[in-house]
């Protein structure tokens, strides 16, 4: 078994970031909602309280039992978690007089604290709360101070339980990383020993046990997550697993031959399917971008279901499931209103009665790549931008036809090696372009042109979370909209989104 952090989740948006900087510590971490989370064993060396939109003083404030925890494992609460540590044990927590958000200094550490070592006086941290702890207990210890906050920190005498109320998690923070590692290494005597290598041995003795003999049928997406799954799987059962490729008809151009050729340079067993023409049928005349998505998850589903009948004696389906996914599904917040479909292949369990496996359903998508590469995945899919579950289909915002997928391909393929020929392609998470509804005025040559107008789209981003624009060069910009003309037919205005998420999304639909 691993050793690992528990992190109890309070509803913070930087939870899922606070789990992620503790793993990039080597640390295995796992997040649950505060109200339902498991017994300690042996293997749990700590607990971390996440921050929370709520205030403390709310009716509905959401109130852990910690009775299991406190006292008996090393426990950091932040913000959030810091105030109910101090305002549900004999403290004092009030509004601020305005609200406390952005950089802060550290005027005062002890320096004599377990939890401050190494990190000096003026060091910056991130602050953003609404309330502020005016008083502690008399067990607690002020152990960090700022010029408006002076309760920053503390801990309880007699115990490894402490509070910040400040984000070590968010990079603004200059010494977040040296203050999650003092309470990790040194209060909590983690051994940093969660790395790729550690977790594909553990995967791989995992699966053989579990799947035994047993036959494991995977949609495969061309895509990191499911690629990767793949090959865990195939190195843990080899010709038991079968793969299947689907070609909907809304892939980049010439995607469904250059994904199977690498796919058989793997030496995986895969089943490619050409179901253009239903995918298209189906789709004719829809515009509204979640009945489009509703659309091919069904479509999908039937295509892999009756592929997968012809595999005899199945028992098990694997998917490419991954960490944030299934926080996701046991959010504090409950799962979410539109359940994206596409990603998986849900409702085939029930038809098939095949039982799930998810090899990948610990990691977050950074990590994906990095047991990937451990596993030597080429980076030719490895090193792949994201792709939409629904493919082009929500890439246009109108209805899909033929004749829009095919201008559409030419005009993402001219985008897409042109940022790899410039160097580009891997300084963008994920880039692609939209069709848009709407018929732009142009001349060529002595004619006057009413033709599509397309959107160029190239972000950064670690997990597709959050995302800024690329601020590509303008000569490149410039032979882009020049080429996208001149060889597209159908084209003629070129435009480049320059919006950042929040608030805009990196998908259009």
């Amino acid at each position: 078994m691993q050793e690992k952090i528990l992190i109890l989740d309070f509803g913070s948006q930087y939870t899922q970031l606070i789990a992620r900087r503790v793993r990039e510590l080597n640390v295995y971490c796992e997040i649950y909602p505060y109200n339902n989370f498991p017994n300690l064993d042996n293997f749990v060396k700590g607990v971390i309280l996440s921050g929370s939109p709520f205030s403390v003083r709310d009716k509905l404030a959401p109130i852990p039992n910690i009775e299991s925890i406190k006292h008996n494992v090393p426990l950091l609460g932040i913000c959030y978690g810091a105030q109910y540590l101090a305002h549900f044990f004999g403290g004092n927590v009030a509004p601020s007089g305005s609200r406390e958000y952005g950089r802060a200094n550290l005027n005062y550490i002890d320096k004599k604290s377990e939890l401050f070592k190494d990190i000096n006086t003026g060091s910056q941290v991130w602050m953003s709360h609404g309330d502020t702890i005016t008083k502690i207990p008399e067990n607690y210890d002020i152990i960090a101070s700022t010029q408006d906050v002076k309760i920053a920190a503390y801990k309880i005498e007699q115990e490894q339980t402490y509070g910040i109320q400040f984000h070590p998690e968010v990079y603004h923070s200059s010494d977040g990383s040296q203050l999650l590692k003092n309470f990790l290494v040194d209060i909590c005597k983690c051994e940093q020993n969660w790395t790729p290598d550690s977790f594909v041995n553990i995967t791989i003795n995992d699966l053989k046990q579990k799947l035994d003999n047993d036959k494991v049928v995977l949609g495969l997406s061309g895509g990191v997550d499911s690629s990767v799954a793949a090959i865990l799987l195939h190195k843990a059962i080899g010709k038991n697993l079968t793969c299947i490729f689907v070609d909907n008809g809304l892939l980049r151009k010439n995607e469904f031959e250059t994904v199977l050729d690498s796919y058989k340079g793997i030496g995986l067993n895969v089943i490619g399917v050409d179901a253009k023409e239903r995918f298209y049928k189906a789709l004719a005349g829809v515009s509204e971008p979640e009945k489009k998505r509703k659309i091919i998850g069904r479509e999908f589903i039937e295509v892999f279901d009756d592929e997968a009948q012809k595999i005899q004696n199945v028992k098990w389906l694997a998917q490419g499931t991954i960490y944030p996914d299934v926080i996701e599904s046991v959010s504090v917040n409950g799962p979410s209103a539109t359940i994206k479909s596409h990603h998986n292949v849900g409702g085939l369990p029930e038809r098939m009665k095949l039982k799930i496996v998810e090899p990948l359903k610990l990691l977050f998508k950074d990590e994906v790549r990095l047991v990937g590469k451990a596993i030597k995945v080429p980076d030719n899919i490895l090193q792949r931008h994201p792709f939409p579950g629904p493919g082009l289909a929500i890439r246009i915002l109108s209805d899909i036809t033929p004749e829009k997928v095919r201008i559409l391909q030419d005009v993402d393929s001219i985008f897409i090696e042109g940022l790899k020929n410039w160097k580009l392609y891997h300084s963008v998470w994920q880039a692609g372009v939209m069709l848009l509804p709407v018929q732009s005025v142009g001349v060529m040559g002595d004619e006057r042109t009413y033709e599509n107008v397309v959107a160029l789209r190239a972000v950064q981003s670690t997990d597709g979370m959050t995302a800024d624009w690329v601020h590509l060069p303008y000569d490149f910009l410039a032979k882009m909209s020049n080429e996208i003309i001149n060889k597209v037919k159908g084209v003629n205005r070129v435009v480049y989104d320059i919006s950042s998420k929040p608030p805009a999304t990196i998908e259009w639909e």
